[in-house]
């Protein structure tokens, strides 16, 4: 609002200088007190606007950030279901090599007797 000229105050306060076939007093002041009805209405209106502006930067940045906690969130889980997947294969492969030596081990022992 730093290209308006006026505030309805100084509107209200504007005196201006009588002339002899000069404009009709009532009828000036009567035209600025509307004016001055208009400006007020539309401070209001630009006051409730700002409100209604910052409200929405608010939550645009909450949503933002909730977003970008689901997707660290979701990496992080991607990345353990992997590591636990990676876990799980290494495992079964050990048990095969331990567990397949003894059970060829003990083939071997009973194709003796």
């Amino acid at each position: 609002m730093t290209d308006v000229n006026f505030s309805p105050k100084d509107i209200l306060q504007k005196h201006f200088e009588t002339k002899m076939r000069g404009y009709d007093s009532k009828e000036v002041d009567e035209f600025l007190d509307d004016v001055i009805k208009d400006y007020e209405t539309f401070d209001k209106e630009v006051k409730k606007v700002q409100e209604e502006n910052d409200r929405l930067i608010a939550q645009v940045d909450e949503l933002t950030k909730q977003v970008t906690v689901g997707k660290s969130s979701q990496t992080t889980q991607t990345t353990s279901t992997t590591s636990n997947m990676d876990i799980l294969k290494r495992l079964s492969n050990l048990e095969r090599r331990v567990f397949g030596a003894q059970l060829d081990e003990n083939e071997n022992s009973r194709n003796q007797f």
